[in-house]
């Protein structure tokens, strides 16, 4: 199961093959365009969920695509600009971008842009709403869990906290992003407090709680969730 589709359009050759690799070794499926009109085109036959657009290109600009493209409200746009300046910020925004990355940048802080921007993708989230990981089902409409035919009884908490993991199958999650992403901007150094939501969400899914095949700690750095999901 695809992480997402994403459309990068940057006039750069190096930057489209670089952000292809990353991206699909990440689990996205991508495509890529060297200007805004291929772009536009491409949006129509791949249907992504995310566009990364470059401000800055030849022809039809970053900016005037970005408004062509926001009539589809389902898509989630970053753009991309090597200038740091507070009116490309302005610019992108008032387009319709939902974010904004400077070049150069860190794969982690890109990665980690694109997946809070594909939460707010509503097709996106649809897709993911009934779920199985072998004998887990977990239907987040419903707010129930299963485990093998038997009903766990799971808080609010628990089950966001796992909705969070499982849209990020296989991916390392770290403390910070967990607590942001589940508690708010707030949280970010609770890492005990995280410590026993996850305790206490491997009592309910995992078979032997000792010895987890869902819910894996990676040391030091934050949770990863052990499976692919399969069709239901």
């Amino acid at each position: 199961m695809s992480a997402g589709r994403i459309l990068v359009i940057d006039d750069e050759p190096q930057i489209r093959r670089l952000m292809r690799t990353t991206l699909i070794g990440a689990g996205y499926e991508v495509d890529d365009a060297r200007s805004g009109e291929e772009g536009l085109d491409k949006m129509g036959r791949f249907h992504p969920d995310l566009v990364l657009l470059d401000i800055n290109m030849p022809g039809m600009g970053g900016l005037a695509a970005c408004k062509m493209m926001r009539a589809d409200k389902n898509v989630a746009i970053i753009m991309l600009t090597v200038r740091d300046t507070e009116a490309d910020k302005v610019a992108a925004l008032d387009a319709g971008a939902d974010d904004f990355v400077s070049k150069p940048f860190s794969t982690p802080e890109l990665l980690a842009r694109i997946r809070a921007a594909l939460r707010r993708v509503p097709a996106l989230q649809s897709s993911q709403d009934r779920i199985r990981f072998g004998k887990l089902v977990i239907d987040f409409v419903a707010r129930s869990v299963t485990r093998g035919g038997e009903s766990l009884h799971l808080t609010p908490k628990e089950l966001d906290l796992l909705r969070y993991l499982t849209q990020h199958p296989n991916q390392v999650v770290s403390h910070r992003e967990l607590l942001q992403a589940v508690w708010g901007a707030d949280y970010g150094r609770q890492v005990e407090y995280l410590r026993v939501f996850v305790k206490n969400l491997r009592k309910k899914i995992e078979r032997n709680p000792d010895r987890p095949e869902y819910l894996i700690t990676e040391p030091w750095v934050g949770y990863r969730f052990n499976g692919s999901p399969e069709p239901l």
